[in-house]
């Protein structure tokens, strides 16, 4: 609808095209936008706006995915018995977790953790910490939802920071989720994968490559333009670590 920087304009359409990436899903609007300009611009307060948005959608579109999973589960919502809850999406308390457990009807005493702010090493993080849990509590089933809504990240374009539209040329809303559990009932139960490992490390001199804080202009998202090359250098080495343990030698 404008015409004002129209370099970045032409820039953030190429890195759009470069990411291959065919459709997203945002719950903003015009309609939202129009009626929070604050969000629109790159530094001016708005945390309360979108805090507004992700506090009440970001457990509705867990909600979502976590049905279709206990729905290809099979096996009852009394069932469950651990829920690990994931989100970059803002912050609030109760958290997320306890939203969805009102939602789904689950039971009040289900084991509930919420984690905040794990980014793009959330699926990692919950899968590892599913595993331990369903590993090391007999018969414990473990729901474990990941949901985002990037209205807490959304924000015009700023010349002085171009790392910033990497972000809002790849992210958008969306949510997934996962029954996870030891020693399947099959005659109940048909697992679909088996999780045989799940670790994490911190790459040498990766301080600062991808940074995310949280302030009164919402969550800002930095990323180097050399994280590719980061993980090109490390991946094999990090491999050989990961795999070293489960007695895979190359």
């Amino acid at each position: 609808k404008s015409e004002h920087l129209t370099e970045l304009k032409e820039k953030f359409k190429r890195m759009c095209d470069k990411s291959m990436i065919k459709k997203r899903y945002m719950h903003l609007t015009e309609q939202i936008l129009n009626e929070n300009p604050n969000v629109c611009a790159y530094n001016a307060p708005s945390l309360d706006a979108r805090q507004d948005v992700v506090v009440v959608e970001v457990p509705k579109l867990g909600k979502e995915a976590a049905k279709r999973a206990i729905k290809e589960w099979g096996q009852p919502k009394s069932r469950i018995t651990h829920l690990i809850f994931c989100t970059t999406s803002g912050v609030d308390m109760p958290g997320a977790d306890y939203q969805l457990t009102r939602l789904l009807g689950l039971r009040p005493s289900v084991n509930r953790l919420m984690l905040y702010q794990q980014g793009c090493f959330a699926g990692g993080t919950v899968l590892r910490v599913a595993k331990d849990l369903a590993e090391n509590n007999a018969g414990a089933r473990v729901l474990v939802v990941c949901s985002e809504i990037t209205a807490v990240t959304f924000r015009g374009p700023s010349e002085a920071h171009l790392d910033s539209l990497v972000g809002q040329a790849l992210f958008g809303d969306g949510a997934a989720a996962i029954i996870v559990g030891a020693d399947p009932d099959l005659s109940l139960e048909r697992p679909l994968f088996q999780l045989v490992s799940a670790s994490q490390t911190i790459l040498p001199e990766s301080e600062g490559a991808i940074d995310g804080h949280l302030r009164e202009v919402g969550l800002t998202f930095h990323l180097l333009k050399d994280v590719p090359g980061l993980i090109s250098k490390n991946i094999e080495k990090s491999l050989v670590e990961a795999f070293k343990p489960l007695g895979i030698p190359d």
